[in-house]
């Protein structure tokens, strides 16, 4: 009993006493979206916690990292030594040339947010994902360029032939992956300094990039899965917003009402909505359907300060407004109609919410079960959180909001799935340091929203000591 004791006050009281609800889940700042946050489900006594599904080597490794994460005084740190792991001046910091190092980075906090480094490893950790439940994964390439002008570069054809063919191998590689029904992740800046220079000064892609695109686009379109283009800083977006617009053209016109190509839109960003409202009527004009991936934002320490939302409320408005809207397909105070006056309902677009809020995401799936119930014509949408991250908040989409099943099921008896989906990036460990420092960086910004996750991991893992040990 005294071990039980010990184990059982590992936990803080604080922890133990918290339900799934984000700190700041409050009913009355609930927007239109849903009318209120939804609780978490309850459950009867014979039915398994969410998270209970996860393997408990997952269990531990997340709540190592996200106990990290979530503290100001270890995320620092944290930073500090994943900075120097992603550009290291010494051997014994460079995990390519230092075994040790590579296996303990590999088995931590590789393991936590990438999906391996070949095929092999890849499609474990995807049919882990399924296994769980998830409908499928966004796999991404790790390989990303910093965006900025090399001019001894740019202008020198048989580098950026090179960077070009290097990207499409690897894009190529991660369609062979993939299954039906999966998404791709493209980041562009990955196709070299050329490309990151044109999509700088807003040039269309050259003759071989527009190739290397297009390859990279049929091969998935034949594997019958997604396309997606992760969005980058400001400083190449509007570029990036100008050829995912070309592309999604030439993909989603030949799959009428669905899209097979999507761009990424930051709600943190206060040009997003009027950047939306252009490209839905674009798109209507120019007779295809509109993929949309939703995310708050990734570069907030990096961007111009003027051109974001003053306080996270204005960026979650602005997030919750523009679902609202695709989902009703109706304008409102934050989507307005790209043509002033206009009032007209919004263009079919086919919508990817990827947030880890589980504001945000309880909100859209209330509201899509409303319109369930009601016999309404429902967009397609789908969930996604990166892996590693807000399990609890995929979980909780995957059981349910009603009837404790992963689907709604409208007043005719039609059943549709919540698709829930996992972002994985691949790569080997030297390529995936930018991407985990990114993480890392990013989780300064959003400690508060990772503090959420590893109260659940740790009430997780509570409840599986309790039950060694019989804790009522």
């Amino acid at each position: 009993m005294k071990l039980a004791r010990s184990l059982r006050a590992l936990v803080p009281a604080q922890i133990r006493s918290v339900s799934m609800t984000s700190n700041n889940s409050k009913a009355s700042q609930a927007t239109s979206v849903g009318d209120v946050i939804p609780p978490p489900r309850t459950r009867d006594s014979s039915q398994q916690p969410s998270l209970a599904r996860l393997p408990l080597s997952n269990v531990l490794r997340s709540l190592c990292i996200l106990t990290a994460s979530s503290s100001p005084l270890l995320l620092r740190p944290s930073i500090s030594v994943l900075s120097a792991l992603s550009n290291p001046r010494t051997r014994l910091m460079d995990v390519s040339r230092n075994p040790v190092l590579h296996w303990l980075v590999k088995n931590t906090i590789y393991k936590q947010f990438s999906a391996g480094e070949n095929k092999d490893e890849v499609q474990q950790s995807i049919a882990e994902i399924k296994k769980l439940g998830h409908r499928g994964v966004l796999l991404g390439y790790a390989r990303e360029l910093l965006v900025k002008d090399n001019e001894a570069n740019v202008h020198d054809e048989a580098i950026a032939r090179k960077e070009v063919d290097a990207w499409l191998q690897g894009t190529l590689k991660t369609v062979d992956m993939v299954s039906q029904g999966d998404f791709v992740a493209l980041k562009l800046t990955g196709m070299g300094q050329q490309a990151v220079h044109r999509l700088r000064h807003r040039l269309p892609p050259t003759d071989f990039m527009d190739a290397a695109i297009r390859s990279a686009c049929d091969a998935a379109i034949s594997k019958q899965a997604r396309i997606l283009v992760d969005a980058e800083e400001q400083a190449v977006q509007p570029g990036i917003d100008e050829w995912v617009m070309r592309y999604q053209e030439y993909c989603n016109k030949r799959t009428p009402g669905t899209a097979t190509l999507y761009g990424t839109y930051q709600a943190y960003l206060k040009s997003t909505p009027a950047t939306l409202a252009r490209h839905l009527a674009m798109a209507e004009s120019r007779g295809f359907t509109l993929g949309v991936k939703l995310v708050r934002g990734a570069y907030l320490r990096t961007e111009p300060r003027h051109l974001i939302w003053d306080t996270k409320a204005d960026t979650d408005r602005c997030y919750d407004g523009i679902v609202e809207a695709l989902l009703t397909r109706r304008y409102n105070s934050i989507l307005r109609p790209h043509e002033a006056g206009s009032d007209k309902s919004i263009p079919l677009a086919n919508l990817l919410i990827a947030s880890h809020n589980r504001d945000s995401v309880l909100k859209a799936q209330a509201l899509r079960l409303k319109q369930a119930e009601a016999g309404e014509q429902r967009v397609p949408v789908a969930y996604a959180q990166l892996q590693g991250m807000a399990d609890e908040v995929s979980f909780e989409l995957m059981d349910g909001l009603s009837d404790g099943s992963n689907s709604t099921v409208d007043h005719s008896g039609t059943t549709e799935r919540t698709e829930v989906y996992k972002l994985l990036t691949w790569g080997t460990v030297p390529e995936c340091m930018g991407f985990l420092f990114r993480r890392a960086v990013e989780n300064t910004e959003a400690v508060g929203r990772t503090k959420d996750s590893q109260m659940a991991m740790a009430l997780e893992l509570r409840r599986r000591i309790g039950r060694v040990f019989s804790w009522r």
